[in-house]
């Protein structure tokens, strides 16, 4: 069995891969206080539940942006599985020529989705990838990574509107029933959902016209399917795409 662990600055992604197949995958929260121990606790439970042999773990491949987390994880993975983990980072081969002025600044969670998409479709491809903050990637019909933009995510919006106003109050971001809203929490909502999609398919349009061929738009990431299905310009949602990239970087670099 293959652990697949992504780890995020709000959640960790756990997947468990058996022949290539995902077989379980789970969400936990990120604690950069929690010791090794702890988190072997939390993982060591989730196998058990899920009817899956810890001992059959045979392989760790790791992606993160959270440094102090990934060094736990590590400790982690080297004393209670005794296995090596692969950490994404420089000097693993991924496939794609990246093409940035410092190749090391590139996230490697951006990198990771990319190679993903770059292997399910066909020609270029888009990745739009809706977390803390939301990243965009494009990758041409060379797999070469061109680039990409980050904006402030979703959740971080939302923050930002309410703290820097005194008369707003917290709301949830919700698809609205009605582009206008009736009251003050309602026209925050609707703002901010509308001008997210707004914000998702402008950068998309202009991503497009970057690309040799038409590209493969996929949304990914804990808060895409929230915004997704409104979009015009998203073609595909694959939640768990960072998961897949992890398995197909793990075959290129561990024999």
């Amino acid at each position: 069995m293959l652990l697949a662990i992504d780890i995020g600055n709000t959640n960790i992604l756990l997947g468990i891969y058996v022949e290539r197949q995902l077989k379980r995958y789970w969400r936990i929260h990120t604690n950069r206080l929690a010791t090794a121990d702890e988190y072997a606790v939390i993982l060591r439970q989730l196998l058990a539940a899920s009817g899956l042999a810890e001992r059959a773990i045979r392989g760790v491949a790791i992606v993160s942006v959270v440094p102090s987390v990934t060094i736990v994880f590590e400790r982690m993975v080297r004393h209670y599985w005794h296995l090596e983990p692969l950490v994404v980072g420089p000097g693993v081969k991924t496939g794609l020529n990246i093409k940035a002025e410092n190749p090391k600044e590139i996230g490697t969670d951006r990198i990771v989705t990319a190679v993903a998409a770059n292997h399910l479709y066909s020609g270029p491809s888009i990745v739009v990838d809706f977390g803390t903050a939301t990243t965009f990637g494009l990758v041409n019909d060379r797999e070469q990574y061109l680039g990409g933009l980050i904006a402030p995510g979703l959740g971080i919006s939302t923050e930002a509107l309410v703290n820097q106003a005194d008369q707003l109050a917290k709301f949830e971001v919700v698809k609205p029933t009605h582009l206008l809203g009736k009251n003050t929490i309602k026209a925050m909502q609707s703002g901010v959902y509308y001008g997210y999609i707004g914000l998702v398919d402008g950068i998309v349009h202009r991503l497009q016209e970057l690309a040799s061929n038409e590209a493969t738009v996929v949304a990914t990431g804990g808060l895409a399917e929230l915004i997704y299905a409104d979009t015009e310009t998203i073609d595909e949602h694959r939640p768990l795409l960072i998961l897949e990239g992890l398995r197909l970087i793990y075959e290129r670099n561990v024999s």
